[in-house]
């Protein structure tokens, strides 16, 4: 790994000399765009986005159609994150007292914000969503994220991510902890807040991905500084298991998955004059699959889910027809989707079972019409 991956602003500038208190956002700044990660500015001595221009503070005004991000203005938050050096010169160059914020989205990351406000936990269905806590369990001296995020990681048997040292943490001015990770792929995981009664990880657990952003580490406030933790300065991928966690609590946006779309009439004709016979099954289904593996040879595009979603749709007719059996069918199309698409299983998974579903209620049988 690059010595500058290893290394941030706050511990490490260039040739080891430390900058000055002005230079030190533009150094940030410049540091952050090196990884890969766009950033916008932050109000002076504060954790919240720069003042936008008087027109876009205008009621009702939004940021969808608003002309001053590619005009080189800092308005609308991490919509304006910029990779830019020469715009990031300007901006901090021209203010220094500005902090510096990652847009999380873009960058591929997804922060762990634990929070360290000790107060009285909310009912026991709220400290870990979706996870039962009978009444039996002691929870008295559980009173912060640090807490709660423990619990979950001791649950699932492995460390929790405030221990994480394989990756860059931040220890945030209020004692809190920022866990930084990447996204392993393009998933859009997104933001969710731990005090929530909806989307949510653990109670005082926040998470910042797409939609939001983090600060910087080194950025400093009036309430102190995020200081790193540890040696590592860069982002290890997404651990699995907080993964499956992230998932399983609703921060992957519903996937688009295509309206099933009838079989061409050609296609029903050739399975109902096939008629019945392993043998003429199998060869129906070659001719199904042909076209969904061919997807493969071409990396993307192709019309791969709607490809798939037909597929998924004739199979569906075949087994209402007692042609097939499903759970085969299922096997088939998923084998030959994750061979097209290697690593898009689980979006495969739904459009196959929303393909079927369809096909399900048009059985295709020798002779009909």
């Amino acid at each position: 790994m690059p010595a500058d991956l290893r290394t941030c602003p706050s511990d490490s500038w260039g040739e080891g000399l430390a900058p000055s208190v002005a230079q030190a956002p533009l150094a940030t700044a410049r540091w952050c765009a090196r990884q890969g990660w766009p950033v916008h500015p932050l109000a002076p001595g504060r954790k919240t986005p720069a003042a936008n221009c008087e027109a876009c503070r205008q009621l009702g005004h939004v940021h969808t159609g608003c002309g001053c991000p590619s005009a080189g203005r800092w308005c609308h938050s991490f919509h304006a994150a910029t990779l830019d050096q020469r715009r990031i010169d300007r901006w901090w160059g021209d203010n220094p007292q500005f902090g510096v914020g990652v847009s999380c989205g873009p960058a591929g990351l997804i922060v762990i914000d634990i929070d360290a406000h000790t107060t009285e936990p909310p009912s026991r269905d709220r400290l870990l969503p979706g996870i039962p806590i009978g009444e039996r369990v002691n929870l008295s001296g559980l009173t912060s994220g640090f807490h709660t995020i423990a619990v979950l990681a001791a649950l699932r048997g492995v460390p929790s991510p405030a221990d994480d040292a394989s990756t860059l943490r931040v220890r945030t001015p209020s004692g809190g902890l920022h866990v930084w990770y990447r996204a392993r792929d393009n998933s859009r995981w997104q933001c969710s807040s731990g005090s929530s009664g909806g989307r949510a990880l653990a109670w005082q657990v926040d998470v910042r991905a797409h939609g939001g952003y983090i600060i910087a580490p080194g950025t400093i406030t009036a309430a102190g500084t995020y200081t790193p933790v540890g040696a590592v300065r860069y982002p290890a991928v997404l651990p699995d298991w907080l993964s499956q966690e992230l998932e399983r609590t609703g921060h992957l946006p519903t996937l688009d998955v295509p309206a099933p779309r009838a079989v061409p009439p050609r296609a029903q004709q050739a399975v109902i004059a096939a008629g019945g016979g392993r043998e003429t099954t199998r060869s129906i289904l070659t001719s199904v699959l042909a076209p969904v593996e061919a997807c493969g040879q071409v990396m993307e595009g192709a019309g791969f889910s709607d490809t798939l979603n037909r597929a998924a749709y004739t199979l569906g007719g075949l087994v209402a027809a007692g042609r097939l059996p499903q759970e085969e069918a299922e096997a088939l199309l998923l084998q030959s989707a994750a061979a097209a698409r290697p690593g898009q299983e689980r979006r495969a998974e739904q459009i196959i079972r929303s393909g079927m579903a369809a096909g399900l209620k048009r059985p295709l049988y020798p002779g009909s019409r």
